[in-house]
């Protein structure tokens, strides 16, 4: 038996309203425990690893992560959500997904996500038709679906199943539902791919995504956990939580990130006055 799947572009009221987290945790374990065999497109963020907890627990091995490696996935994620899977003991699968070989993804269009997600949900396609009769789910919650994210089209096209979604599930109770797992991810800053942080219309290259990667280790060295490195070419805008922006702006901070950013290859460093902002280069965009 399988749920109805959520469509790009649904802002439905909450499913199941009242509930709270522990009660939608009971829901979900009844969601896996009515399919034989599930795929769960992991990324190991808060939400996807919740996800994959749950259906391990209810299913065991007859539930596999899969995640795909590629130039836009920091390395250091990938070493994170393979070492908290294994704590779990979840069966993870690393598929190779080649995004920067689609030019229309290279280009970095706005529906950019929409040709990655399509390439991922390939591959996952194949891991779930190897394993038979398996249902690919992916994280996406509720409070995912007013935003702008193209790669719900691709989900669609392709059938993924998004049961945090469609069970009401919003950040907060995810992450309630993660501390609860003692998963390391509970607390975990939200990461989306490295492409993001490149303007749309601008070409993403490895290098590109290479400097944003280096640029934003650095950031956490110096004790910024939530951070962004906005790649304009050969200027870097630094995004930091408003309230780490004083210390950002320590002499001794300061210069430690301008020599830092300048040795991985960048001639300007700013300072987003603003402060942190998930999705900031999204407000160029004239959405539909």
């Amino acid at each position: 038996m399988s749920s109805p799947l959520v469509r790009i572009g649904e802002s439905p009221a909450q499913p199941h309203p009242g509930l709270d987290w522990q009660a939608r945790l009971e829901l979900l374990r009844a969601w896996f425990g009515r399919h034989a065999r599930v795929v769960v497109a992991y990324s190991g963020g808060v939400d996807s690893s919740v996800l994959l907890r749950v259906a391990h627990e209810v299913l065991g091995s007859r539930a596999v992560g899969v995640i795909g490696r590629s130039d836009s996935y920091a390395a250091h994620e990938l070493a994170l959500a393979l070492e908290q899977a294994a704590r779990f003991g979840a069966q993870v699968e690393v598929v190779t997904t080649g995004e920067l070989r689609d030019p229309r993804f290279r280009s970095n269009p706005a529906d950019r996500c929409y040709h990655c997600k399509s390439e991922l949900y390939t591959q996952l396609d194949a891991v779930a038709a190897r394993l038979g009769d398996a249902v690919v789910v992916d994280g996406t919650i509720r409070d995912d679906l007013g935003d702008w994210r193209p790669g719900r089209r691709a989900a669609g096209e392709h059938r993924v199943h998004s049961p945090l979604a469609e069970l009401g599930f919003d950040k907060s109770g995810v992450r309630a539902v993660a501390a609860w797992y003692g998963l390391a991810s509970a607390d975990k800053p939200a990461s989306p791919c490295l492409a993001s942080r490149i303007p749309y219309g601008t070409e993403i290259t490895t290098e590109s995504l290479s400097m944003v990667e280096r640029g934003e280790a650095l950031l956490r060295s110096l004790g910024f956990p939530e951070c962004r490195v906005r790649h304009h070419g050969d200027v870097a805008r630094v995004e930091v939580p408003a309230a780490d922006l004083p210390r950002a702006l320590e002499p001794g901070v300061r210069q430690e990130l301008i020599a830092g950013l300048r040795r991985i290859g960048y001639r300007f460093v700013t300072i987003d006055l603003e402060g942190f902002r998930s999705g900031s280069l999204n407000r160029t965009l004239e959405l539909p």
